[in-house]
């Protein structure tokens, strides 16, 4: 009797005792799985984390380099800062009035052409933005151009056609310089593009000049003052007043309507396949919009029954019954 009761008190000691192990074994474990859950989590999430942070730094350093106004002077140097003009072209749904272009090649011709070259632009480019194909082909034959040497190596003149470059002033820049008292006058077809302030730059030089310098400007003997210039000493003179051209189209040639027109059409020369590009933007614009709505609505298709769907684990249900059945012994 004493041997059975201490048999029976040892039972729940020896269960408890497994069931602590169990405890301790499965705490373990899933101290275990949730440290390796959590190391996988870590190195699953490295690789976009890091991605996204090189993406934003270098986004970041581009607008730093590439944002930024840099300038190589000091504002003193510089001149002054051109005020900024709402200019029609410059919107990126708008595009160059063709008038105004006319208009500003018109004052280029009468007025800039004199002294400035626009060595970067041919005949072609006008046709269809400026004027038509005869129109062009007119202008064209006005000047003479080079042919070929023939067999007795002489060089011959003949008329200037479409695909000519529009003639400069002068022959060569020793020329340029002794016709200006030493001073160069610069090509104009980039000169939207060379110079800090675009269009409101060469506005603003056009119009900029006061009847008389400021009391304490000290102005060189030769040069002319315009406070936008840097330095504000330029050696060109002014050159547009009021009704110095008489416009086709009958616009009032004012100082201002002037400088308007020819500093949209530097700006065009500066860039003629503007309105091209914005034409191509919109289409590309459209492409992409289309199909980014076709690629999302692919893969919510191809994907909705994969995110949708739900796994139910069922166990199998042991019966009352066959619990009790004794197990099955091998026994050789």
């Amino acid at each position: 009797m004493l041997a059975r009761s201490a048999l029976r008190s040892a039972r729940p000691v020896g269960a408890a005792a497994r069931n602590a192990a169990s405890k301790t074994a499965s705490r373990s474990v899933s101290t275990s799985s949730s440290t390796a859950e959590g190391a996988s989590s870590w190195k699953t999430n490295a690789l976009p984390v890091g991605a996204t942070a090189f993406a934003i730094g270098t986004v970041a350093w581009y607008a730093y380099i590439a944002g930024r106004d840099v300038d190589a002077m000091t504002p003193a140097e510089e001149g002054l800062h051109p005020t900024q003009y709402p200019w029609e072209h410059a919107k990126w749904n708008k595009t160059f009035d063709s008038q105004a272009l006319r208009r500003g090649f018109q004052v280029y011709r009468e007025v800039c052409a004199s002294c400035h070259s626009l060595s970067r632009i041919p005949y072609r480019s006008l046709v269809g933005k400026i004027m038509t194909v005869d129109e062009a082909k007119a202008l064209a034959e006005e000047n003479e151009y080079d042919t070929e040497p023939n067999d007795e190596g002489e060089i011959e003149k003949r008329p200037g056609k479409l695909s000519d470059y529009l003639p400069g002033p002068y022959k060569n820049d020793e020329a340029a310089r002794a016709a200006n008292n030493g001073a160069l006058p610069p090509d104009l077809s980039l000169m939207v593009k060379a110079r800090h302030g675009g269009c409101n730059y060469i506005f603003s030089l056009l119009t900029g000049y006061p009847d008389e310098p400021p009391a304490g400007a000290v102005v060189p003997e030769g040069l002319n003052f315009n406070p936008y210039f840097p330095g504000t000493g330029i050696a060109m003179a002014r050159v547009l007043y009021d009704d110095l051209v008489e416009y086709e189209d009958e616009t009032p040639a004012t100082t201002s309507q002037m400088a308007k027109d020819v500093t949209e059409f530097l700006n065009w020369a500066a860039e003629p396949e503007a309105d091209d590009r914005k034409k191509m933007g919109w289409k590309v614009l459209a492409v992409t919009s289309v199909l980014t709505a076709l690629s999302i609505w692919v893969k919510r298709y191809k994907w909705a029954s994969v995110k949708s769907r739900k796994i139910v684990y069922n166990p199998p249900i042991k019966s009352p019954i066959l619990s009790k059945l004794p197990k099955p012994t091998n026994k050789s």
